[in-house]
């Protein structure tokens, strides 16, 4: 089957700022496209991008046969992604995981929420009494500290630590550039060198963190390495702390925008309220995946080797999935959304990440009743991934 052919730049003003009317005539044009900027076939739909997400046949490492020599610049990034579950398949994948899941158990996710809304206070107590951007103050600073307590380094570190996050995910970006990664190798070999101490000094004086816990999984006699326990660490501050980022911000304007009613809030509703500003307005729009056969979906047929673009955001706006997709309703009959993925490589973060924003969302709304946003909110320019530059707020 041949695929259409549809052409947007992710640079482009216009789609930074609304992606979506993108989406909608990409999927006007077939389940599946061509995205001729990015050379490769895209998934528009949910029931498309679900099926993908869940087939062992499609993987998140390259194929042999695919496989290029890596830049020498680009090496020290590399070495550290070289033991990053996210990029692996089973059974490296699945080992990792099954060890991470030791230490990160729900139980201590669970345990943080009277911290997380401490922190929020806190936050919210700094805050002026004029128009402010609530980004640097609140939303990026609630995910940073909270994974740095998690992990038991310094939350004084939390500057250095996003810094270092913001220059590794931007090898992740559109507008990648030869400076961008430089800047990404060089922050990989700083975090992996500042994690190597923790590490070291956390195996001789275990401590009640995430990585002393890390270093005590065990599963069938196997234990993490340290270069796998570094890149843990690195994995779980930068997916985690950059979706639930852009997740806190998009949230805050979305709910402002909407001028969606503060019972939405209310305990046994914020579930359901936070769930449908993930599928409404994710932190991740693009996803990818290899063939590891020739695989049928939807009517085309995928060759071994070939590399395929999953539009999550695209998805969870999919009409044929969710009734009136493009309309915010936080009281949406619950149904699972691909904020997170699913399957194999589901999101270990996701519950710590819906976590935060079900405390922090109710706690900054009622302490701050009044609270209007002050100009347009614009997004910044990274995609794959999807957040907001600014967000100027009046707090009264």
């Amino acid at each position: 089957m041949t695929l259409p052919r549809i052409a947007q730049s992710p640079t482009d003003p216009a789609f930074v700022q609304n992606p979506y009317a993108f989406y909608d005539r990409a999927r006007a044009s077939g389940k599946i496209v061509f995205w001729e900027d990015y050379g490769l076939p895209a998934v528009t739909s949910y029931a498309a991008v679900n099926a993908i997400l869940r087939d062992r046949r499609f993987g998140r490492e390259i194929p042999p046969e695919k496989r290029r020599p890596i830049p020498a610049h680009q090496a020290p990034f590399y070495a550290v992604e070289a033991h990053s579950m996210l990029e692996l398949e089973p059974p490296r994948h699945t080992r990792l995981r099954s060890l991470v899941l030791r230490a990160f158990t729900s139980r201590r996710i669970a345990a943080l929420e009277p911290e997380i809304a401490d922190l929020t206070h806190t936050l919210i107590d700094r805050f002026p009494d004029g128009p402010f951007d609530l980004m640097p103050g609140f939303a990026r600073l609630i995910p940073v500290i909270v994974i740095a307590r998690l992990l038991g380094v310094p939350e004084d570190m939390a500057d250095q630590l996003l810094n270092w996050s913001n220059a590794m995910v931007g090898m992740y970006q559109a507008r990648r550039t030869v400076e961008m990664e430089q800047a990404a190798s060089d922050a990989a070999t700083a975090f992996a060198e500042f994690l190597r101490g923790y590490v070291e000094e956390r195996r001789a004086r275990p401590a009640d963190d995430l990585i002393t816990h890390l270093i005590a999984a065990e599963e069938a006699g196997e234990t993490l390495s340290t270069d796998e326990l570094i890149t843990t660490c690195i994995l779980l501050l930068n997916a985690g702390h950059e979706a639930t980022v852009h997740s806190l911000g998009i949230a805050v304007k979305t709910l402002l925008e909407q001028k969606v009613p503060r019972a939405a809030l209310a305990p046994e509703r914020i579930g359901a309220t936070v769930e449908e500003v993930l599928r409404f307005d994710p932190p991740l729009h693009l996803f990818t995946r290899h063939a590891y056969d020739d695989i049928e979906v939807m009517g085309h047929t995928f060759r071994k080797g070939e590399e395929v673009a999953l539009l999550l955001a695209a998805a969870n706006r999919d009409p044929a999935a969710y009734d009136r997709p493009n309309r915010f309703d936080p009281a949406r009959p619950e149904k699972p959304n691909l904020s997170f993925g699913a399957g194999l490589h589901f999101c270990v973060g996701a519950p710590l990440a819906r976590l935060e924003l079900q405390v922090a969302l109710p706690i900054l709304f009622d302490r701050l009743p009044g609270l209007t946003l002050s100009g347009k909110p614009r997004y910044a320019d990274v995609y794959h991934f999807h957040g907001l530059k600014a967000l100027t707020v009046n707090p009264a």
